[in-house]
């Protein structure tokens, strides 16, 4: 996803702390996940098999994708058990004034 501008994704509060939405972004769609530690973005289509991550199971900091079993760690996109080899997509979020922002 290419943007030279910041991207206002919604107010913080409509995530509660250890639950996730997906953002629609012209066609891509954005996994947010909120942690205790903060708010973090994945491309919401698994690097594996392509499923949609929205559906996975969230266990602290990591992602297990319902499809194939696949566990990523949500704050760096790490892939901790296969069988995705490749690391899932993150992208940067900022939270200022209660709002999420996707920035470049």
């Amino acid at each position: 996803m290419e943007s030279a501008h910041p991207i206002k994704l919604g107010p913080l509060k409509d995530i509660p702390v250890g639950d996730t939405k997906v953002i629609k972004i012209d066609n891509r769609e954005i996994l947010l996940v909120h942690l205790e530690s903060g708010i973090y973005a994945l491309a919401n289509s698994c690097a594996h098999g392509a499923c949609r991550l929205g559906y996975g199971r969230l266990e602290g900091e990591t992602l297990r994708c319902l499809c194939h079993g696949s566990v990523f760690n949500v704050r760096t996109g790490e892939v901790l058990n296969g069988p995705a080899t490749t690391p899932q997509p993150t992208f940067r979020v900022l939270v200022e004034d209660g709002e999420i922002t996707l920035v470049p």
